[in-house]
């Protein structure tokens, strides 16, 4: 049988030309943002989660208003729909459930 070559894998996209620093403070930045929605989610999720136990929902912590909706993907679409595109992080999205997590790390 002749040995097949295969050719060496590569990057799909080129390296990040973000300086580490700036990394850094954006995700400083998220986590702030995070933790500010996680408090208002605590005090919206009891009196959520019995009608819209596992639907998804998307937390504006300037405004404390919040957008739900069953599946991720329609998550998705109402919160492009309000607030259109844009590469600043403005939301964090939960799950209505104990734990507010949106799926299962298998550990």
């Amino acid at each position: 049988m002749a040995q097949v070559s295969h050719p060496r894998r590569t990057r799909i996209l080129p390296p990040s030309d973000i300086v580490p620093e700036e990394n850094s403070q954006a995700q400083e930045k998220q986590s702030v943002l995070a933790m500010r929605c996680r408090v208002i989610f605590e005090r919206l999720r009891p009196e959520l989660i019995e009608s819209y136990y596992n639907w998804h929902i998307a937390i504006d912590p300037e405004t404390e208003q919040y957008l739900i909706d069953p599946t991720l993907k329609g998550i998705t679409e109402k919160i492009r729909d309000a607030y259109g595109y844009s590469d600043e992080v403005k939301l964090t999205i939960f799950c209505l459930n104990d734990t507010g997590a949106c799926g299962r790390l298998w550990l």
